[in-house]
C-alpha cells in the first residue's frame, strides 16, 4: 500500500448507506475508499449461520426500497439483484384474509379497501404510489433559506395534484390514526398499518407526521410486496457492493477509523486504529470525508468534542431515542409453526394481536412511558413475525436434514439507554423476554410453538444488535425519533439536516444522522448526492436525475440536470 494514499472521498462505514454512496460517487468518476471496521461489510443488511445449514437475518429483512431511484440509476440488476415483487399477487387480495386479532381474523370492509387504495395512490391511472413515496423519503430537505409551507412540502403537493379529496391542511397536524379515521373503517386494519409504521420509522401515534408514518407502511406493503430478496437483504447488499467495485471504489474491511483528521477546521482524512489490517494508518480525502456511522459517534469520538460547538454537541447528545429498540427472535423448529383455529389457513404471519388501538397504546406505554420490562400480559403482547411464504422457495433457510426457521420475530422494548433500571437491564433479561414471547405466540395463533417442537432459539437484544453493527443507535435502525421535531429540515438537528456539518469537508450519511432514516434503502445516499453536487464535489453523468421536489440552495450549483 502506498504511504500517501489519497482519494476524492473517504467514507467511514461500509453499511448499505456508505457503500451505496460509494457506488454513486464511483459511477460519477470519483475515486472512493470505504472503511469498515468489521470483517464483513453490509451493516444491518446481513445474514449469518448460527449453526451450519441454518441461515438467519439478524436485522433488516424486508424490501423497503423498491421506489428508490438507485435501482434504475445504479442498474443493480446487472450486479445480481433479484426479487419477485409479484409473487404475492394483488395486495388487497392478499389482505382479504383479514387482520389477526385475539378472536381470529378481522375481515376488511369495502371502505377499508377503498380508503387504503385512495391514500396509497392506487386509484388513479397511472397510479402515483411511487411518486408519493419518493416525495416523502427520496427527496432532500429544503435549503435553510426556504420557508417550509403547506404549498411546498413534497408529499402535500402530490396529494393535492393526484388525490385532492385526501389533501387537507389539517393533515400536517394529524397523527396516523387521525388520518386513517378519515378514510378507513375497521379498527384492526388501522392498527395493523400503525404497527408496521412504528416498526419502520415514523410511528402511528406521533403528531405531525401522519403522511410519513403512512408512507412507512405502504413502502413495505405495496412497493415491497412484503417480499424478502433472494438471499435476504445481504444479497441485496452484494449487488450494491458489486456495483461500487465495478466502478472502481475501494472497500476495505477490518479497518476501524479512530479519528477524522482536521486541518484548520477542515476534514482532510482519517486515521485508522492501530489494529487496522493495513500498513499505513492515515488515508487522505481530497474532496470530503463522509461519516456513515451514527451522529453521536461522529462528533463525540471521530471528530472529538473539542472541535464541535458545545451547543450543537449538546443537542446531538440530547436527540430523542423514543423510537423504541427491537428484540429479534429466530425460532428453529422441527415442524413449521402452524396456526390453530380460528386463524388456520389465514394467519401466515405478521402482527398480532391487532384488535384495537388500546392494545397498541398499552405497548407504547411500556416502551415510551414506563420504560421498563413488559407489563402487559403475554396474550396481549404486540409482536411481528416473518412468514415462511415471504422467502423464495429456491433460497432455503435450512439445508440441514431437519428443521424450519421462523425468523425474525420482532418485539419493541425501550432503548437500553432509557430503561428505568439502567442501560444493562435489557440485556440481563434475554431469557425472560424469550420465554415471554414464546408464551405470547403460543397463546395466540401458533399451536405448536412448544418445547417438543423447538430445536433452538437465537435472541438478539438491542445491545447485541448495536454491538454487531455500531452504526445503529439505540439498538435498532430507527432509534432516533422520526416525529415532527426530528423530520426532514429538522433531522436530526437543523444544522445537520442537509447532510452537511459545521466542519467543512465533513458530511453525514447514516440512518440516525440524516433524513429520512429508518429502513428506506438508498434514500440517504440519493439525497446526499444532491448536496455534493451543489457543493461542486461531484458531477454525475446523464444517468443521474434529481428529485422533482428538490429546491437548490441559493448560491450553490443546482443538482437538477439541464433540460
Amino acid at each position: 500500500m502506498p504511504k500517501d494514499e489519497r482519494y476524492d472521498f473517504v467514507i467511514v462505514g461500509g453499511g448499505p448507506n456508505g457503500v451505496t454512496l460509494a457506488a454513486y460517487l464511483a459511477k460519477s468518476g470519483a475515486s472512493v475508499c470505504v472503511l469498515e471496521e468489521r470483517p464483513e461489510a453490509g451493516g444491518a443488511c446481513e445474514n449469518t449461520e448460527p449453526i451450519a445449514g441454518v441461515k438467519i437475518n439478524p436485522h433488516a429483512i424486508m424490501l423497503y426500497g423498491a421506489p428508490a431511484p438507485g435501482f434504475e440509476q445504479l442498474e443493480l440488476w446487472k450486479y445480481g439483484w433479484r426479487i419477485d415483487e409479484n409473487e404475492m399477487g394483488d395486495l388487497m387480495a392478499d389482505a382479504s384474509r383479514g387482520v389477526a386479532c385475539s378472536f381470529g381474523m378481522s375481515p376488511l370492509t369495502e371502505k377499508d379497501q377503498l380508503g387504503f387504495a385512495k391514500m396509497a395512490g392506487l386509484l388513479t391511472q397511472p397510479t402515483f404510489t411511487k411518486e408519493l413515496l419518493r416525495s416523502v423519503f427520496w427527496c432532500p430537505p429544503h435549503p435553510p433559506e426556504v420557508e417550509v409551507t403547506i404549498d411546498n412540502i413534497p408529499y402535500m403537493q402530490v396529494y393535492k395534484k393526484y388525490q385532492p379529496d385526501v389533501w387537507t391542511e389539517e393533515m400536517l397536524d394529524m397523527d396516523m390514526f387521525d388520518l386513517m379515521d378519515e378514510h378507513l373503517e375497521s379498527e384492526p386494519w388501522k392498527v395493523q398499518q400503525a404497527v408496521v409504521a412504528w416498526y419502520s420509522g415514523a410511528a402511528g401515534h406521533w403528531k405531525g407526521v401522519a403522511v410519513p408514518a403512512w408512507a412507512c407502511a405502504i413502502t413495505l406493503l405495496i412497493c415491497g410486496r412484503m417480499r424478502v430478496p433472494r438471499g435476504g437483504m445481504h444479497d441485496y447488499f452484494h449487488a450494491v457492493m458489486r456495483c461500487a467495485l465495478a466502478h472502481g471504489a475501494v472497500v476495505r474491511t477490518c479497518c476501524p477509523v479512530d479519528e477524522i483528521i482536521l486541518n484548520d477546521g477542515v476534514a482532510v482524512g482519517v486515521r485508522l486504529r492501530d489494529n487496522a489490517t493495513v500498513g499505513e494508518k492515515k488515508i487522505w480525502a481530497k474532496k470530503a470525508v463522509i461519516s456513515g456511522v451514527d451522529v453521536r459517534q461522529t462528533f463525540n469520538k471521530l471528530v472529538g468534542p473539542s472541535h464541535v460547538d458545545r451547543g450543537l454537541l449538546q443537542r446531538v447528545n440530547d436527540i430523542s431515542l423514543k423510537g423504541g429498540s427491537i428484540f429479534n427472535f429466530h425460532f428453529y423448529t422441527r415442524e413449521r409453526l402452524e396456526a390453530r383455529k380460528p386463524w388456520a389457513g389465514k394467519f401466515l404471519g405478521g402482527g398480532y394481536p391487532q384488535d384495537s388501538r388500546e392494545i397498541y397504546y398499552d405497548h407504547v406505554a411500556d416502551v415510551d412511558g414506563r420504560k421498563g420490562n413488559p407489563t402487559v400480559p403475554p396474550e396481549r403482547a404486540l409482536w411481528l413475525s416473518t412468514p415462511y411464504v415471504r422467502f423464495e422457495p429456491t433460497d432455503r433457510q435450512v439445508t440441514r436434514p431437519e428443521g424450519h426457521i421462523m425468523s425474525p420475530v420482532y418485539f419493541l422494548v425501550p432503548p437500553p439507554e432509557y430503561h428505568v433500571d439502567g442501560p444493562d437491564a435489557i440485556n440481563k433479561i434475554k431469557d425472560q423476554i424469550t420465554q415471554y414471547i414464546i408464551k405470547a405466540m403460543s397463546s395466540g395463533p401458533y399451536e405448536n410453538l412448544n418445547s417438543d417442537n423447538i430445536i433452538h432459539v437465537w435472541t438478539n437484544s438491542p445491545y447485541d444488535s448495536e454491538f454487531r453493527n455500531t452504526g445503529l443507535i439505540g439498538g435498532t435502525w430507527c432509534g432516533t425519533r422520526h416525529c415532527r421535531d426530528q423530520w426532514a429540515e429538522k433531522r436530526p438537528v437543523p444544522e445537520l439536516a442537509r447532510y452537511r456539518t459545521p466542519i467543512d469537508g465533513l458530511y453525514l450519511c447514516n440512518q440516525t444522522s440524516c433524513h429520512p432514516g429508518g429502513l428506506f434503502l438508498q434514500a440517504i445516499p440519493y439525497n446526499l448526492m444532491h448536496i455534493l453536487i451543489e457543493d461542486g464535489l461531484v458531477e454525475p453523468g446523464p444517468w443521474w436525475y434529481s428529485s422533482p421536489y428538490y429546491i437548490p440552495q441559493q448560491g450553490k450549483k443546482s443538482a437538477k440536470r439541464p433540460q
